[in-house]
């Protein structure tokens, strides 16, 4: 016997299975909804960074370091959403220039 026989594939039974648990890891949230809920924690920590602003500049402010964190937070998440809808963009155009 050649040693190729001895390799056996995956059954149809353990690949629906492994499917299962990838689609239980990614939940039933489509890719509009994630996007959808990306933009608005983005959106909250703007909130939250117009308030620290607002705070420093009344003096209210209790703690300088976390009203920083939360501007460094606010600029780094808009900054990561700008980068993803400039590749969804460039993806689209370049869909766009494909000929069939």
């Amino acid at each position: 016997m050649s040693d190729i026989s001895k390799i056996s594939g995956a059954s149809t039974a353990d690949l629906l299975k492994q499917k299962s648990k990838i689609e239980n890891l990614n939940g039933s949230k489509d890719f509009a909804t994630q996007l959808k809920s990306a933009i608005n924690e983005v959106n909250e920590l703007q909130v939250d960074s117009e308030k620290a602003i607002g705070d420093m500049a009344t003096g209210q402010v209790k703690d300088l370091h976390q009203a920083a964190l939360a501007i460094s937070k606010a600029e780094t998440s808009m900054k990561l959403m700008l980068e993803i809808r400039n590749k969804a963009l460039n993806a689209y155009k370049e869909i766009g220039r494909t000929q069939l």
